[in-house]
C-alpha cells in the first residue's frame, strides 16, 4: 500500500517541506510562502463559519453531450477524487455570522474548467443571492473553458456575466477572491466582475494561459499574468494572504451590512 510522504520539494523555492507543516500552514509553504491549490471543501472549511454551510444544487452534473472521447471516464475520475458531483460547490454558509451566498471553485475536477455545470451553478447561486438581499462570494480557480463541452461551455460567459449585471444593478454586493490558477473564461466572465476583487499571493490569473502567451514569442513583462502585476495596473483591489481572507470577508460584510 502507498504512503502518503512525509515530505515534498517546494516548486517554488526547492525547500524540503514537511506535510505535517504545510497542511498545518494552510497550504502554504513555511519558506517561501508560496500558496498551493486547496480543494472546494478546505476553502469553505476556512471561510465560513462551522457547521453553517448548507449546499444547493446538488445534484446539478456535467454529462458528456457531444460524445468527447475519454471525457466520460475523466469525470468519473474526478467525481471519486474530489467527492464532488461538478467542479464547483455552491450555497449559503454564514461568514462571520452575516448569511452570504457563495460559490467555491475545485481545481482538481478536471482543472477547474469551466462548462455547463459551473455556469448554471454559479447563476443560480447569484440569482439566490439576488433574491434573498445576500452578499455574494465567489471563489474562483480555473483551467480555462471546458472543451469537452464546446459552444456549451463558452455560453456560460455571457450567462454568468448577464447574472452579475442583473445582481449588481439590483444593489448587490460581490466579493471575488481569485485563487491560482485563474484563466480563460472565468476570468473574462463573473471573476473580473465583483465590486472587490481580491486574489492570494502568486496567483496566476488571465484570458489566455501562459503557454499559449508564450507561443507568440515575445517577451513577458515581470510577473506577467500574477496578481502582484494586476494590483499593480487596477484589475485586482488587493492581495490578501490566506491566513487573512476570512477576516477580510467579514470586515467587507460588516461594512455594507
Amino acid at each position: 500500500m502507498d504512503k502518503t510522504p512525509e515530505s515534498f520539494t517546494c516548486r517554488n523555492c526547492s525547500a524540503d517541506v514537511k506535510v505535517k507543516a504545510f497542511v498545518k500552514n494552510l497550504k502554504v509553504c513555511p519558506e517561501c510562502d508560496a500558496h498551493y491549490p486547496m480543494s472546494a471543501h478546505e476553502r469553505l472549511n476556512l471561510l465560513v463559519d462551522k457547521d453553517s454551510f448548507q449546499e444547493t444544487d446538488v445534484n446539478l452534473y456535467s454529462i458528456d453531450a457531444l460524445e468527447f472521447p475519454e471525457y466520460p471516464e475523466k469525470l468519473e475520475r474526478d467525481i471519486a477524487k474530489t467527492g464532488l458531483r461538478s467542479e464547483m460547490l455552491s450555497g449559503i454558509a454564514e461568514v462571520g455570522g452575516y448569511s452570504t451566498a457563495i460559490a467555491i471553485g475545485d481545481v482538481g475536477f478536471i482543472g477547474g474548467t469551466c462548462g455547463a455545470v459551473i455556469g448554471e451553478k454559479v447563476t443560480r447561486c447569484i440569482e439566490h443571492a439576488g433574491k434573498n438581499s445576500l452578499p455574494l462570494v465567489i471563489v474562483s480557480v480555473s483551467g480555462g473553458m471546458r472543451m469537452q463541452e464546446g459552444t456549451l461551455a463558452l455560453m456560460q460567459m455571457a450567462k454568468t456575466a448577464a447574472a452579475c449585471a442583473e445582481y449588481a444593478k439590483n444593489g448587490g454586493f460581490y466579493i471575488s477572491i481569485v485563487t491560482d490558477p485563474t484563466f480563460g473564461g472565468a476570468t473574462a466572465s463573473y471573476t473580473s466582475l465583483g465590486d472587490v476583487i481580491v486574489a492570494e499571493p502568486g496567483a496566476r490569473i488571465g484570458f489566455a494561459g501562459p503557454l499559449a502567451v508564450a507561443s507568440l514569442q515575445e517577451e513577458l513583462p515581470e510577473n506577467f499574468q500574477k496578481a502582484e502585476s494586476l494590483v499593480a495596473h487596477g484589475f485586482i483591489d488587493h492581495i490578501v494572504h490566506r491566513t487573512r481572507m476570512r477576516k477580510l470577508l467579514i470586515d467587507l460584510l460588516s461594512f455594507v451590512d
